[in-house]
């Protein structure tokens, strides 16, 4: 009885913590399109904008999408935040000194409201994706659990002289497998699973690699 109760709440345990995991990383999806939707249409509405300010926004925009995209190694994530913050202040500062020279235009304030809304989806993706974690007391207890399961497994098949090593094999392998996948899951910059950064990488294609206006 005691076992069976052991690997219920085991088995309730994991179920919540996957599911904790799987809701983060669904987020951190969702994110990622909404940035890439966010940032084109603030390309897109740039165009209207007067020259040179159309130029230079398009071209601090085509330089900030290559550092939202995470894959692989993606390198210092530190460096790509401390640049990304630098454009959003170059592009505030256009879009500020535009509003003063045409405080009227419904052109320009639908362009701040799109780029207003790329700061703010820059921020919320750092949150989800470096602060909204698993708590790391969740995951000691579920370790903690399982080892306690597996010795009163272990002790309950001595006591009942039915001891069997495929089975005994079997719980490690599987325990540590759902633990495993929800550390993965929780960990987005590395591991097996990782965000899928497709819009963002469409949205680069279409719009063209930095400096690209400047090309002669």
């Amino acid at each position: 009885m005691i076992v069976g109760s052991l690997l219920a709440l085991m088995g309730f345990l994991l179920a919540i913590t996957m599911g904790m995991a799987a809701d983060r990383f669904d987020r951190r999806r969702s994110i990622v399109l909404e940035e890439a939707n966010a940032i084109g249409t603030t390309y897109l509405r740039a165009g209207y904008l007067p020259e040179p300010a159309s130029l230079e926004v398009q071209d601090l925009l085509r330089e900030y999408v290559p550092l939202r995209i995470i894959a692989g190694d993606p390198g210092d994530i530190s460096e790509r935040i401390a640049r990304a913050s630098q454009i959003h202040k170059e592009l505030w500062s256009i879009a500020e000194e535009l509003a003063r020279n045409n405080p009227e235009s419904e052109v320009l304030a639908l362009f701040i409201e799109s780029l207003n809304q790329t700061i703010d989806l820059h921020e919320t993706r750092i949150v989800a994706g470096i602060y909204s974690r698993v708590p790391h007391t969740i995951l000691v207890l579920l370790i903690a659990g399982s080892l306690l399961t597996l010795a009163a497994m272990g002790y309950n098949s001595g006591l009942m002289q039915r001891r069997s090593s495929a089975t005994a094999v079997l719980m490690i392998i599987v325990l540590g497998a759902v633990i495993s996948l929800v550390v993965d899951i929780d960990r987005p910059q590395g591991g097996f699973l990782i965000v899928d950064q497709t819009p963002l990488i469409d949205l680069q294609e279409q719009i063209g690699p930095p400096g690209l206006s400047k090309t002669p």
